[in-house]
């Protein structure tokens, strides 16, 4: 049996123990959250029998061979780098850190200390994406010539998701005091990933941030309303090709849209979350000519927590690992620069 814990037992965390719950041979044994009223109604939830609310006592007293973080994002790398000194296994939520020097010191730290690592881009629990990933590395495209990749949200233009206005849960992600990226950093490492992942690295690239008047003042509360809303990458691909990757909360009508369009000189492909997971479209051979598309299936994938489990069982550490999330984030770094500075960036 693999004993788990959650630090952070906020909204995401909910994920997490549900998917951990699903999953043969592990048990969630212990909750650990700075406010305890929301640990402890977490872990009644999801019977867990070991409360905390400081992360070094839980190390020290609760008996445990995983842990998942899931706190707001400032505190992933110190909170991290705690579990790993301990020699336990660990599943971060996605961004690794908020610099590249933080989740570079995350991955070595890590690594040395031999323990399975893995950062949360949940994504890639898509069986599209990681076939899009196989056909362009058999070369099945050709030479990659542009690429298109967009994470769509709505959630401050509509209440889908409930009211941003009402809740920290959401107001925390808008505020760069309370540890927020803005969307560049809380999905933008999303479609950074989903699209790199399977195109290739990145050479060099260009970003512009945008922040919206939302409210009165620009602030609610003790948030105030200065992280980035939108963000429009221009890239340039290790090999050649070019593109833009684009992300914002403003999309309204899309509640949560994920799409990736690879052109190669060979063929192409499109991955369209809202329409399958496990479908991806494919314009290759003879249908080049004559501009068709076909559906191709693709073989189910694990999700991330499964790959988790599997990697401490089998003592292989799959992917995504830190030392991707650290990758990642030096993109989302090169981002920021570029925003600042107003020219491009190369990685």
């Amino acid at each position: 049996m693999i004993k788990l814990a959650i630090v952070g037992t906020g909204g995401m965390a909910h994920s997490h123990a549900k998917a951990f719950a699903e999953i043969k041979g592990c048990k969630l044994v212990a909750a650990c959250d700075i406010v305890r009223p929301r640990a402890e109604a977490f872990a009644t939830e999801f019977a867990i029998p070991q409360i905390f609310t400081d992360v070094d006592e839980m190390l020290g007293q609760a008996e445990i061979d995983a842990v998942a973080v899931v706190t707001p994002d400032a505190a992933h790398a110190p909170v991290s780098l705690k579990v790993v000194a301990k020699g336990k296994h660990i599943l971060c939520e996605k961004p690794l850190a908020t610099c590249y020097d933080d989740a570079k010191a995350m991955a070595d730290a890590a690594g040395k200390a031999g323990v399975i690592n893995m950062v949360n881009l949940s994504y890639r629990r898509s069986a599209a994406i990681q076939k899009a990933h196989q056909l362009v590395e058999q070369g099945v495209l050709g030479r990659i010539m542009h690429i298109e990749a967009s994470y769509l949200q709505c959630w401050l233009s509509s209440k889908v998701w409930g009211d941003w206005r009402t809740g920290s849960g959401w107001l925390w992600r808008l505020s760069t005091q309370h540890g927020s990226g803005g969307v560049l950093g809380d999905v933008g490492v999303h479609i950074l990933d989903f699209a790199t992942f399977a195109a290739g690295d990145i050479q060099s690239l260009n970003c512009r941030l945008k922040t919206f008047h939302k409210a009165e003042g620009d602030k609610i509360g003790e948030y105030p309303l200065d992280a980035n809303d939108s963000a429009v990458i221009m890239v340039e691909l290790v090999g050649g090709g070019i593109g833009t990757i684009h992300t914002t909360r403003w999309a309204t009508g899309q509640a949560n849209s994920l799409r990736l369009r690879v052109y190669g000189d060979e063929g192409a492909l499109v991955v369209d979350l809202d329409q399958s997971y496990d479908t991806l479209r494919i314009c290759r051979g003879k249908d080049v000519d004559k501009a068709q598309w076909k559906d191709l299936a693709c073989a189910k994938t694990p999700t991330i927590y499964q790959r988790f489990i599997k990697s401490i069982r089998t003592g292989q550490n799959d992917q995504p690992d830190f030392a991707r999330g650290a990758k990642v984030q030096k993109m989302l770094d090169a981002c920021f620069e570029s925003d600042r500075s107003g020219q491009s960036v190369t990685l």
